[in-house]
């Protein structure tokens, strides 16, 4: 996986720093996230798979400090080819390891030539990063927001409530997009304090004009209880499960949830 730098020494120190290549080749699995405003699919988040499409747990466990560099380069890498294969139209969601990234404006280089040759337009591009990897440097992931809004993608913070640093970093960082962490929604409808939670945090992305998407929906009466907090971006099980060789389209969904709400109610 190493980077042809063709002899520029900006980025120099990403390829010092590069490390070997990932042992595996990838695969992704592809899970939408829902307007339930406009009853269409509002991205497609890309969730690496091994070779033979083997659970992320099998390939995370290949990942070292030494290759974490070409992993990260390589699920990008993948995600777009893949998702251009399957006839993406519109937003694509990838999961990026913000440690991996030593220098933002040459480490994005080999995403920027995958998305030009497979014809995605870098607005529909969204980097998550998540709550759940520790952040060495805010600033440096400020550096890495900055310029990745400079090319035209999204950022989202994966995981919100689950992880290191909260709403300091969401005060630091103001991305585009805040997903909220599965542990916030799971029995939302039952529990006073996860309604209280989620209920502040949408103030609180209103205010500062960011999109909340509720993930990790399980059952109608979470649906429910979401849609009536003012989250209209939703994914999970009950919205559509990932799919492999192919991507879940809008009247999928919309069926699955209208079957969903009728057997609850």
């Amino acid at each position: 996986m190493a980077e042809d730098t063709g002899g520029n020494d900006a980025c120099a120190r990403c390829a010092e720093r590069e490390g070997t290549a990932f042992p595996l080749p990838l695969n992704m699995a592809f899970q939408p996230i829902f307007d339930l405003a406009t009853g269409r699919i509002f991205a497609q988040e890309a969730l690496v798979r091994g070779p033979r499409f083997e659970p992320p747990s099998e390939v995370f466990a290949e990942v070292t400090e030494d290759n974490r560099y070409s992993f990260d380069q390589l699920c990008r890498t993948r995600a777009i080819e893949c998702a251009a294969e399957l006839g993406l139209e519109g937003g694509l969601s990838i999961n990026f390891l913000p440690n991996a990234v030593y220098e933002p404006a040459h480490c994005i280089r080999r995403t920027l030539r995958a998305a030009e040759r497979h014809g995605l337009p870098l607005e529909s591009l969204i980097f998550e990063f998540t709550e759940t990897e520790q952040v060495r440097s805010t600033d440096h992931l400020q550096r890495i927001v900055a310029e990745y809004r400079r090319h035209g993608f999204r950022t989202a913070i994966d995981d919100f409530g689950a992880g290191h640093s909260g709403l300091a970093l969401l005060a630091d960082l103001q991305p585009d997009i805040l997903k909220l962490d599965m542990h916030l929604v799971r029995g939302i409808e039952s529990s006073p304090a996860r309604r209280s939670i989620v209920a502040a945090t949408v103030r609180i992305c209103a205010d500062l004009g960011i999109l909340a998407i509720a993930e990790g929906i399980e059952t109608p009466e979470e649906l429910e209880e979401i849609a009536d907090l003012g989250i209209h971006l939703v994914q999970g099980y009950l919205i559509a499960r990932p799919t492999t060789g192919r991507l879940v389209g809008d009247t999928e969904i919309a069926t699955a949830i209208t079957r969903a709400m009728r057997l609850m109610g």
